[in-house]
């Protein structure tokens, strides 16, 4: 997979990880997971928003910087992978309140 698709996927996925986050937490069906996003979330969504969108645009920078190199290629996939996997439990999160899952 070009590294730019990875990259490209990897951020379109920061962005939906950030809507469906805040969705879930606005609707009192989660919490956020990670101590330091929460306590960013403790000011608002739309720093919250921000803050996640920066961190997702300086990783894929990162990567982008360091293209050439076979490590900025596996890490880009490794963590499509990974932000794959938290997408899955973001549907499982809407499916269990949505009661499907009891």
């Amino acid at each position: 997979m070009n590294i730019w698709r990875s990259v490209s996927i990897l951020f379109a996925l920061n962005i939906i990880d950030a809507v469906v986050t805040i969705m879930w937490i606005r609707n009192g069906v989660a919490t956020e997971g990670n101590y330091l996003m929460a306590s960013v979330l403790d000011f608002g969504e739309v720093p919250f928003f921000a803050v996640k969108i920066g961190m997702g645009i300086i990783a894929c920078g990162v990567l982008l910087y360091g293209a050439e190199y076979r490590l900025a290629q596996v890490g880009a996939r490794i963590a499509v992978a990974a932000y794959s996997f938290a997408m899955v439990t973001h549907v499982l999160t809407g499916f269990a309140a949505a009661g499907y899952l009891s």
